[in-house]
């Protein structure tokens, strides 16, 4: 059971953000200082966090609770769990079908979840710096 009333929780959720997160914050600072150039709001399918145009990589920053991301930051709410697993379900889904449709248009993806943005950036900065070469 909840421990706050469903107008709460509403309203809490509702302000989760989309755009500009902590994580997305973070990789992005730490690619500038690498002296990587980037595009945020692109518009291809998904809508991708970051963006390298020329070189036509999309990168994904995940939040693992959003995504259905299987990692020790996995907490599901105790209310309304049907709801949440659907919604889960669905968001996995579209993600698939927007990774199909940005490798249909020529570009490559990589995904990045919140939980290694916090324990992994260096090995992340790598990831991608080998993917731009």
């Amino acid at each position: 059971m909840d421990k706050i009333s469903k107008e709460s929780r509403s309203l809490n959720m509702a302000k989760i953000k989309s755009k500009n997160t902590s994580p997305e914050l973070l990789l992005r600072k730490a690619l500038f200082a690498e002296k990587l150039r980037y595009r945020i709001h692109y518009n291809l399918p998904g809508s991708p966090d970051v963006v390298f145009p020329s070189k036509k990589l999309a990168i994904f920053i995940n939040g693992c609770f959003w995504h259905g991301h299987k990692c020790k930051n996995d907490h599901k709410p105790k209310s309304n769990e049907e709801f949440w697993d659907i919604k889960i379900k669905n968001n996995i889904k579209r993600d698939k079908k927007n990774y199909k449709k940005i490798k249909e248009l020529g570009w490559n993806y990589y995904i990045v979840w919140e939980c290694d943005i916090i324990e992994n950036l260096e090995r992340i900065k790598k990831s991608i710096k080998k993917l731009l070469l």
